[in-house]
């Protein structure tokens, strides 16, 4: 039994969890409205707020050599569990039913009021601010049939002039040369060299230690505004790590929208000084230009694809059937989430939009 003083006590706390809660529920929603309606303060917040939160959560988070926002996942998970496995024996036990009851919906509450203004700060502003290519004048236009062929037969030859350099398994597929968390690293500084959009500081990107997570939702990785680190699925077939790790770099750069991050990923990736970088990135490009020369002219498609070195035939393989073994319901159902989030901020072709990149690499090609 609580005494009245006990009882008062908890009463209080309750009402100062519910009003932080909704405090921070509000100025997070706040904050997105005011993004949506003035594009101009999510240009400016990009520019001079999130860079200081990077630059102080990511060097916090990047001094554990594993995936903390995987290791918050699993706790997260263990305490709510756990916590409301004792309520409810707390419930059935006292008469203070409605008080235990309140009293663990408060801390729940607080915590997604937490976790809501986290990804606000953290990613969800960045959504309405301007894109790299708006930033770096280039500028996507419609171009024929003739135009993503050339560019098809340009990543087809720079593919082919890699594929031999690379290290690879007795089966065929590519091996990395070296640890690739520091190749993304050194990757995007170096393009930063270039375009001054992606200046700042860059933390190792981390493989998460139970990859089958992403591998079951289709991901290949995934940005954590929690806690800002960059982390990828490590169990994916080599040629996929550098090029994904570099997309979720680009995103510590505040530039969430999906297509941007492929293309940024795509120009770090090619302009690495390694080779297992280089080719990451020409044949990730190659895949989703040859995805839509596919979808428009299939004869030329087919004599493009006539040209590719047959060395190469063992990754596309590779990535082939490890996706296949992860679809079904989950990879579906996953898929229509991630594809109504990126509809909700204002990506309007959802999952298509990692498609998108296409057109930014044929008008960068072209100009």
């Amino acid at each position: 039994m609580l005494t009245q003083n006990e009882r008062k006590s908890g009463d209080s706390q309750i009402k100062y969890r519910v009003a932080a809660a909704v405090l921070l529920l509000a100025v997070s929603a706040a904050l997105m409205i005011i993004g949506v309606a003035a594009p101009e303060f999510a240009e400016w917040y990009s520019g001079h707020i999130y860079p200081l939160l990077v630059s102080v959560i990511a060097r916090i988070s990047g001094i554990f050599p594993f995936s903390a926002v995987e290791i918050i996942l699993y706790i997260l998970i263990l305490v709510f569990v756990c916590t409301l496995l004792r309520v409810i024996y707390r419930a059935v036990r006292t008469k203070q039913r409605a008080g235990i009851i309140a009293s663990w919906l408060s801390k729940v509450l607080l915590a997604v009021g937490i976790l809501a203004f986290l990804y606000t700060v953290c990613c969800g502003i960045n959504y309405h601010r301007r894109s790299f290519s708006e930033e770096e004048g280039i500028v996507t236009y419609d171009y024929t049939v003739e135009d993503l062929q050339e560019v098809c037969v340009w990543l087809t030859d720079e593919v082919n002039a890699r594929s031999g350099s690379v290290s690879r398994e007795e089966n065929g597929v590519m091996r990395l040369d070296a640890p690739e968390a520091e190749g993304a690293q050194d990757a995007m500084y170096s393009l930063a060299e270039t375009y001054s959009a992606l200046e700042g500081y860059y933390p190792r990107p981390k493989k998460l230690i139970v990859s089958e997570i992403l591998s079951y939702q289709s991901l290949t990785g995934i940005y954590s505004p929690f806690t800002v680190e960059a982390n990828y699925n490590g169990d994916m077939t080599p040629y996929n790590i550098p090029f994904t790790a570099c997309h979720e770099l680009s995103h510590l750069r505040g530039f969430m929208q999906e297509q941007e991050a492929n293309f940024i990923a795509f120009l770090a990736c090619i302009g690495a000084e390694r080779t297992d970088f280089q080719y990451s990135g020409y044949l990730s490009g190659w895949v989703y230009c040859m995805n839509a020369l596919y979808r428009a002219d299939y004869e030329s498609w087919a004599q493009v694809r006539a040209g590719l070195d047959p060395s190469v035939e063992a990754d596309l393989t590779a990535n082939n059937e490890f996706w296949d073994s992860y679809e079904g319901a989950i990879s579906e159902t996953a898929d229509k989430i991630n594809d109504t989030y990126l509809k909700a901020n204002g990506q309007a072709d959802g999952v298509k939009s990692y498609d998108r990149m296409v057109d930014l690499i044929v008008a960068w090609f072209l100009d």
